[in-house]
């Protein structure tokens, strides 16, 4: 009996935790929306409101007003959408070849990989811009969804994931079968990895459309942003930011995020359970 209310007490503690973690890492985005149905003058009242209020609608049409929400995230989405994609097939890909093939220079190819993986992005920035520059492709799309392709971390999170989940006696049969390179990429690969190309994009999807610094520096054309670029535009250099419309944009900015994530985390999910069962 000691022993079953202690292992009781210990459930009833780990969910009690559990559920404060959920209600802290939920409360920013909760506050969020809170901020984004008052005015400026209610959000520095003390004591805070922590109810919403009735100035959502006035917020976000301030918001229509003073960028082109809609257009910038129309350019945000095809720059995401693309990009992830782009970035599943080319990483999981090489990733396959890393992972299953064996060939003169693999080490050598993957430690220079790494070494790329390591480098910050920001000292990429101006090699960046000048080829893209030489290429013609400042100011439009292409320069934001070329150079994001692939990337060594999804390479090295893709090959790991497929060392583990492909097994050898797997690759061999199909040999036997006559499948050739891509039929095996195809219809051996793709279908055991999904949950680890769920993750992928869900990330890939979420680093685009948060993405700030290059597209501020590759879109010369200020009527032609990103979203994240247009959102800043209403933070104002006189002190007179309406931080009820930055947070009704942070917040419609959020929901493309929310949709992808739960779609790509049922995805995870489902995929797991099935190979569970299998």
């Amino acid at each position: 009996m000691k022993g079953m209310k202690g292992t009781r007490a210990r459930g009833l503690t780990l969910h009690i935790s559990l559920i404060a973690g959920v209600l802290v890492s939920l409360f920013p985005f909760y506050w969020t929306v809170v901020m984004s149905t008052h005015s400026s003058t209610e959000i520095f009242q003390y004591p805070p409101k922590l109810l919403p209020g009735s100035h959502f609608d006035e917020n976000v049409h301030h918001l229509f007003q003073k960028i082109d929400f809609f257009g910038s995230m129309f350019n945000t989405l095809i720059v995401a959408v693309s990009v992830t994609f782009l970035v599943l097939f080319f990483d999981s890909l090489a990733a396959f070849v890393f992972a299953k093939f064996h060939f003169p220079g693999r080490r050598a190819l993957f430690v220079i990989m790494m070494g790329i993986f390591m480098v910050p992005a920001q000292l990429q920035a101006i090699p960046q811009f000048v080829i893209m520059a030489k290429l013609g492709w400042i100011g439009s799309l292409t320069s934001l969804v070329v150079p994001a392709a692939a990337n060594a971390f999804g390479i090295f999170w893709m090959r790991q994931y497929m060392k583990g989940s492909i097994h050898d006696e797997l690759m061999d049969s199909s040999r036997l079968d006559g499948c050739g390179f891509l039929r095996q990429y195809w219809h051996v690969a793709l279908p055991v990895v999904r949950p680890g190309l769920a993750f992928l994009g869900i990330f890939t999807f979420m680093a685009q459309w948060n993405d700030y610094a290059w597209p501020l520096i590759a879109l010369i054309n200020p009527d032609h942003v990103t979203l994240q670029v247009a959102l800043s535009q209403l933070n104002s250099v006189n002190g007179t930011t309406d931080y009820g419309m930055v947070m009704a944009g942070a917040l419609l900015a959020l929901i493309p995020l929310l949709v992808v994530f739960f779609i790509g985390a049922r995805q995870i999910m489902a995929d797991l359970a099935k190979g569970a069962i299998r």
